[in-house]
């Protein structure tokens, strides 16, 4: 009998013929976003919608990146009704004794994958696909389905596995095992330089969007250039580790809100851009575009407010201390390191904020904020220092994303009950 994951595979496989090369649509030149890429950046579209990414796609774009919200939304118009009781009865078929919520994590598996295969087919993309939210904390479980996704596709997908203590460490074992690496849910230079060195994912990212929306959501200023400011102080770190071929990481400016920053950006490793802000950006493009990677905008704030209120500074600061915990690091037996090892490393050395042990009631309270933390609620250990500012939208990030999933989960759970197949 054939195991469960080659039951999958087959399954999601079936039926796709992709020539690779030639793309299902056609491709055309665009001078406007030739001037983006000429400046040094590769350009991604951040959706699943197939219609929308097709209003856009040229020549100067070559991958399309896909999230557990992005997916949600694709699932929830329910286009892969049917796919789901197929799903079911293939899984069950290899292990009917399987529990309920390891069929719905391997359907949802299926879903994603399937889909991803079909914005393959269409536009000849690298496709990145994201790993079920259950997994975040899971070193072996995440290998394994990183592993699984890409023998699904390995000529275009690049698997995203979230930024957690045990994410650094299965990423890690991925990336040795040579499976492309979208490393996410990154906020700060910080996050990304430990990745770079670490980790060695082919790409790290930082949720710009978000940081802006913290700042101005919490009237401790307008938003302006808070994810700029750390997403170039990160591309910078990262430019300082390939200069010394220490890393082969390349950034992703990722959340990106406007059409304004894909300008204001130029010059970054990569865009991931949702349809709406590189429609913003093709209506009024920048007459010349140049890289902006010196640049280190200005931040400005609401009266009184002050940096070290909410811990900005671990946005776009990597001090020598922290460097200097990371090489001592970098001496330890890498590959024998646990989850709890990493937070404790770090919390020996004075940043016990960077890797925070995060508590159920931190979580239940995250998980009710949304992907934008109330900043009153975390404000005494933002100014402490006990949590990071990058750590706390991580955790955010994390379970908002956990929120959208378990929505696609229930939809899953809905139709298998409707077929019959869950009582």
């Amino acid at each position: 009998m054939m195991s469960v994951e080659s039951k999958v595979q087959e399954f999601v496989r079936e039926g796709f013929a992709h020539k690779f090369g030639k793309p299902a649509v056609t491709v055309k030149e665009d001078p406007e976003w030739r001037k983006v890429r000429d400046a040094g950046t590769r350009l991604w579209l951040d959706t699943g919608d197939m219609d929308e990414a097709g209003k856009l796609w040229n020549s100067s774009f070559d991958a399309l990146t896909t999230n557990n919200t992005l997916l949600n939304k694709e699932i929830q118009k329910g286009i892969y009704d049917d796919l789901v009781a197929k799903a079911a009865r293939v899984v069950l078929d290899a292990a009917p004794k399987i529990g309920q919520q390891d069929l719905i994590l391997e359907i949802a598996f299926i879903l994603n994958a399937h889909h991803a295969l079909r914005l393959v087919d269409k536009f000849d993309a690298f496709v990145s696909v994201e790993l079920h939210t259950d997994l975040a904390g899971d070193v072996e479980r995440t290998v394994a389905y990183g592993n699984r996704y890409f023998a699904i596709c390995p000529e275009r997908f690049y698997v995203k596995v979230p930024l957690t203590p045990a994410g650094y460490l299965s990423a890690r074992r991925l990336v040795q095992a040579g499976v492309p690496l979208n490393f996410t849910l990154g906020f700060s230079a910080r996050h990304n330089y430990v990745a770079a060195l670490l980790t060695k994912p082919d790409y790290v990212n930082v949720f710009l969007g978000r940081l802006n929306s913290v700042v101005a959501d919490n009237k401790l200023g307008d938003g302006r250039n808070v994810g700029e400011k750390a997403t170039l102080a990160t591309q910078r770190e990262v430019l300082k580790l390939r200069d010394m071929g220490r890393s082969k990481t390349k950034l992703i400016a990722a959340s990106i809100r406007s059409g304004a920053q894909i300008g204001d950006l130029a010059g970054v490793d990569v865009f991931t851009m949702p349809t709406k802000a590189a429609a913003e950006y093709r209506a009024n493009p920048r007459p010349q575009v140049t890289s902006q990677v010196a640049r280190d905008p200005e931040v400005p704030l609401a009266s009184g407010a002050t940096f070290a209120q909410f811990g900005a500074d671990t946005l776009w600061t990597v001090p020598p201390k922290f460097k200097d915990a990371v090489e001592d690091l970098l001496h330890k037996n890498l590959d024998s390191l646990k989850p709890e090892d990493l937070q404790a490393h770090f919390e020996k050395a004075g940043f016990g904020g960077f890797l925070p042990r995060w508590s159920n009631a931190d979580i239940q309270t995250a998980t009710k904020d949304g992907k934008i933390p109330v900043y009153p609620t975390w404000k005494d250990r933002l100014t402490s220092g006990k949590v990071g500012l990058d750590a706390l939208m991580n955790l955010s990030a994390l379970y908002s994303f956990a929120t959208d999933q378990k929505a696609l989960d229930d939809r899953i759970r809905s139709l298998l009950k409707t077929a019959k197949i869950l009582k």
